[in-house]
């Protein structure tokens, strides 16, 4: 019998979508045909794969209403929100097009009498990407689009949890006129996507997921000396300086923790506050917490829906009951949030003070609704703490200080630092991590390096 893909909504339990998954027998062909399509793909100018990609781009849009429903009824994130998805991925994808000219221009050099010399960034061939559920699009996007502009076929194999969105995804590219075989999905099964991994049609392969899962396509990548680009997991910081803008920084903190109910690898895990702020911050962050709606995502006054699963919600459940039994207090009543019952992926928000580095919630990620908030004396101990995890993909501090905040941003292990904002990313800059948040790094005209390779001219003139 055929194995399958079975999608089961996090809003009530039932399945939702089944789709076979691709078989041994099929993949060589599905392989074969984005082969076949990069060589055509990649001699069309870049202004007409800019022209089908922008179409692709603006049919997806069209799409919204329909690609916002899929999302939350497949992930459970509220209606209130999904369609700010489908602007986002919009966003970086037209400016992945706006600066695609610069970004893969040939690298001039240094003039040389009697000689011509020049880098030329030529595609990788076909690029393999894995994409998880818990921003469906946005992170299918920073290599997708940018793939296909390099002039790279893609092979996209989503989420389980998220399959529509592959496929929507593509509908709308093949309307807009992409050729068959530029870009193509895939669902697949774990073993199947080692295989894809190994198969020596596929020249790079960009990851989001897991620490485990990225693992995963290291070992099954070792040998072929191609290319991965790992967005793994995070427990990001944030340190609210003593001459913060304190009601700034709990607004935006507060959103920073428990957007998408926490189900972000940039979202805020940790808070460090100044000592002269605790009191007043945690007050206020407890009050801004207790407004927060739990309950149906179809509904329009849900803020917080489900966890992604069952199994999800009880690990959460987990992390705040260890927490608790160490010694930390959460200030959030759950019985304010009825919706959120043992047994289902419903939870409510928490908020935890008394916490230390030895709680899990505090070293390593957890990926639910749950933030932990410690005073700190200066900016001295909040970068010791900021840095005492084995992640380091975003972190953030809140001051009016700008000179301040470059200081302690340089001595902070991280990808991306913010001031005075969180849980965002910018396609102008390079997205990257450090430590166990992986290697590689998407968006910005950076991200364009990793999807193409160097390829020297050395010209003498005779």
């Amino acid at each position: 019998m055929k194995q399958e893909l079975i999608t089961i909504s996090p809003i009530d339990g039932r399945e939702i979508v089944r789709r076979p998954y691709v078989t041994e027998a099929e993949l060589p062909a599905l392989l074969a045909r984005a082969k076949a399509a990069q060589r055509a793909w990649n001699s069309r100018p870049l202004s007409e794969r800019k022209a089908l990609i922008g179409a692709g781009v603006d049919r997806f849009v069209a799409m919204k209403d329909e690609v916002a429903e899929a999302i939350t009824r497949q992930m459970g994130r509220p209606l209130r929100y999904t369609p700010g998805e489908v602007d986002g991925f919009a966003a970086r994808a037209r400016h992945m097009m706006e600066i695609a000219e610069e970004a893969l221009a040939p690298v001039q050099v240094a003039p040389q009498a009697g000689f011509t010399r020049y880098i030329k960034r030529e595609p990788i061939g076909v690029v393999l990407t894995i994409a998880p559920w818990n921003y469906p699009l946005l992170t299918a996007v920073n290599s997708i689009v940018p793939a296909l502009l390099a002039g790279n076929t893609v092979i996209l194999k989503h989420s389980e949890q998220t399959p529509l969105c592959a496929e929507l995804m593509h509908r709308a590219f093949v309307e807009a006129g992409v050729p068959e075989g530029v870009f193509q999905f895939v669902h697949a099964s774990h073993e199947m996507t080692r295989r894809l991994i190994a198969a020596p049609e596929v020249g790079y392969v960009s990851f989001t997921g897991s620490v485990n899962g990225g693992r995963m396509v290291e070992q099954t990548a070792a040998g072929r000396f191609i290319g991965v680009g790992l967005e793994l997991g995070g427990n990001d910081p944030a340190y609210v300086r003593a001459d913060a803008k304190l009601d700034h920084a709990v607004e935006t903190l507060v959103d920073g923790a428990f957007f998408n109910s926490g189900q972000s690898c940039c979202g805020i895990q940790r808070i460090y506050v100044a000592q002269s702020l605790y009191g007043a911050f945690v007050e206020q962050a407890v009050a801004l917490t207790q407004q927060y709606v739990v309950g149906d995502p179809m509904q329009k006054e849900t803020t917080l829906g489900p966890l992604v699963r069952l199994s999800a919600a009880d690990g959460v459940r987990k992390i705040v009951d260890d927490a608790v039994a160490r010694g930390a207090r959460n200030l959030i009543d759950a019985s304010l949030f009825p919706a959120a019952r043992a047994g289902t992926a419903y939870m409510a928000p928490a908020l935890l003070v008394d916490v230390d580095h030895g709680m899990t919630v505090m070293n390593d990620e957890c990926f639910g609704p749950v933030v932990g908030i410690m005073p700190v004396k200066d900016d001295d101990e909040a970068i010791r703490w900021m840095n005492d995890s084995p992640y380091g993909l975003s972190a953030a501090v809140f001051t009016r200080d700008q000179e301040a905040a470059v200081r302690i941003g340089d001595r902070v292990a991280t990808g991306t630092f913010f001031m005075n904002r969180c849980d965002y990313l910018d396609p102008a800059l390079a997205w990257t991590g450090v430590k166990n948040t992986g290697r590689g790094a998407s968006l910005s005209v950076i991200g364009y390096e990793h999807l193409t390779q160097p390829k020297s001219f050395h010209l003498r003139a005779l």
